[in-house]
Protein backbone atom coordinates (compact mmCIF):
# COMPACT_ATOMS: atom_id res chain seq x y z
CA UNK A 1 0.00 0.00 0.00
CA UNK A 2 0.52 3.68 -0.53
CA UNK A 3 -0.36 6.72 0.86
CA UNK A 4 0.32 10.23 0.67
CA UNK A 5 2.13 12.20 3.26
CA UNK A 6 1.18 14.58 5.76
CA UNK A 7 2.16 17.80 7.60
CA UNK A 8 5.00 20.20 7.50
CA UNK A 9 8.63 19.95 8.65
CA UNK A 10 7.08 21.92 12.05
CA UNK A 11 4.12 20.07 12.41
CA UNK A 12 6.60 16.56 11.71
CA UNK A 13 9.04 17.82 15.10
CA UNK A 14 5.64 18.12 17.39
CA UNK A 15 4.70 14.21 16.17
CA UNK A 16 6.54 10.71 17.35
CA UNK A 17 6.35 9.50 13.55
CA UNK A 18 5.36 11.49 10.26
CA UNK A 19 1.40 10.85 9.33
CA UNK A 20 0.15 9.75 6.44
CA UNK A 21 -2.98 9.80 4.16
CA UNK A 22 -4.10 5.91 4.19
CA UNK A 23 -7.76 4.55 3.72
CA UNK A 24 -7.82 1.04 4.97
CA UNK A 25 -10.83 -0.78 6.07
CA UNK A 26 -10.82 -1.07 9.79
CA UNK A 27 -13.39 -2.71 12.55
CA UNK A 28 -13.14 -1.07 15.66
CA UNK A 29 -14.32 -3.01 18.58
CA UNK A 30 -14.64 -2.19 21.96
CA UNK A 31 -17.50 -2.05 25.39
CA UNK A 32 -19.95 0.28 26.28
CA UNK A 33 -19.69 1.76 30.03
CA UNK A 34 -22.41 -1.12 30.54
CA UNK A 35 -20.04 -3.74 29.02
CA UNK A 36 -21.68 -4.40 25.59
CA UNK A 37 -19.31 -5.63 23.19
CA UNK A 38 -19.90 -3.53 19.81
CA UNK A 39 -18.02 -3.05 16.66
CA UNK A 40 -18.11 -0.57 13.81
CA UNK A 41 -16.94 -1.26 10.34
CA UNK A 42 -14.99 2.21 9.24
CA UNK A 43 -11.59 2.78 7.50
CA UNK A 44 -8.27 5.06 8.85
CA UNK A 45 -8.10 8.99 7.49
CA UNK A 46 -4.83 8.96 8.35
CA UNK A 47 -2.22 7.03 9.94
CA UNK A 48 1.22 7.17 11.56
CA UNK A 49 3.46 4.25 13.54
CA UNK A 50 1.85 5.22 16.73
CA UNK A 51 -1.36 5.49 15.74
CA UNK A 52 -4.14 7.29 13.85
CA UNK A 53 -7.51 9.27 12.80
CA UNK A 54 -10.63 7.77 11.92
CA UNK A 55 -14.38 8.10 11.90
CA UNK A 56 -16.91 6.36 13.86
CA UNK A 57 -20.84 6.91 14.38
CA UNK A 58 -20.55 5.20 17.85
CA UNK A 59 -19.40 7.15 20.48
CA UNK A 60 -16.31 6.76 22.71
CA UNK A 61 -14.37 8.22 25.19
CA UNK A 62 -11.24 9.97 25.17
CA UNK A 63 -8.90 6.71 27.08
CA UNK A 64 -11.07 4.41 25.95
CA UNK A 65 -9.16 0.87 25.30
CA UNK A 66 -10.31 0.23 21.04
CA UNK A 67 -9.15 -3.30 19.39
CA UNK A 68 -8.42 -2.46 15.63
CA UNK A 69 -8.74 -4.79 13.20
CA UNK A 70 -7.46 -4.23 9.75
CA UNK A 71 -9.32 -5.75 7.26
CA UNK A 72 -6.78 -6.09 4.23
CA UNK A 73 -4.69 -8.16 6.69
CA UNK A 74 -6.92 -9.47 9.48
CA UNK A 75 -4.68 -8.12 12.37
CA UNK A 76 -5.44 -7.22 15.51
CA UNK A 77 -3.58 -4.36 17.52
CA UNK A 78 -4.85 -3.02 20.97
CA UNK A 79 -5.06 0.84 21.00
CA UNK A 80 -6.89 3.85 22.71
CA UNK A 81 -8.60 6.99 22.08
CA UNK A 82 -6.41 9.57 22.82
CA UNK A 83 -8.72 12.45 20.89
CA UNK A 84 -13.21 12.61 20.28
CA UNK A 85 -13.88 15.42 17.79
CA UNK A 86 -17.63 15.66 16.72
CA UNK A 87 -18.16 16.22 13.29
CA UNK A 88 -20.59 17.75 11.18
CA UNK A 89 -23.81 15.40 10.99
CA UNK A 90 -23.81 12.15 12.76
CA UNK A 91 -19.99 11.09 13.10
CA UNK A 92 -17.11 11.37 15.26
CA UNK A 93 -13.72 12.26 14.32
CA UNK A 94 -11.48 9.83 16.08
CA UNK A 95 -7.61 9.59 17.08
CA UNK A 96 -6.04 6.67 18.61
CA UNK A 97 -2.67 5.43 19.51
CA UNK A 98 -1.22 2.13 19.39
CA UNK A 99 0.23 0.68 23.13
CA UNK A 100 3.14 -0.14 21.38
CA UNK A 101 4.23 1.39 17.97
CA UNK A 102 2.81 -0.62 15.26
CA UNK A 103 4.51 0.50 11.78
CA UNK A 104 3.72 -2.59 9.92
CA UNK A 105 -0.08 -3.12 10.91
CA UNK A 106 -0.52 -0.96 7.85
CA UNK A 107 1.20 -2.92 5.48
CA UNK A 108 2.80 0.62 3.68
CA UNK A 109 5.31 -0.22 0.61
CA UNK A 110 7.28 2.39 1.61
CA UNK A 111 7.03 3.48 5.04
CA UNK A 112 8.88 7.08 5.78
CA UNK A 113 11.90 6.80 7.65
CA UNK A 114 10.83 7.65 11.10
CA UNK A 115 8.57 5.02 11.40
CA UNK A 116 11.37 2.07 11.66
CA UNK A 117 11.58 0.64 14.64
CA UNK A 118 15.21 -0.53 14.79
CA UNK A 119 16.69 -3.94 14.04
CA UNK A 120 14.20 -6.34 15.79
CA UNK A 121 13.78 -5.47 19.33
CA UNK A 122 13.22 -7.73 21.73
CA UNK A 123 10.91 -5.74 24.54
CA UNK A 124 11.78 -6.83 28.07
CA UNK A 125 9.40 -6.51 31.04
Amino acid sequence: MTGNRVGTEATREKRRSERMKLHVPVIVMTETLERVKVQEVTHTVVVNAHGGLLKLKMEVLVGQPIILANLQTNHEKSCRVVRVEQLPGEEFGIAFEFEKPAPEFWSVTSPPPDWQTGPSKTDHG
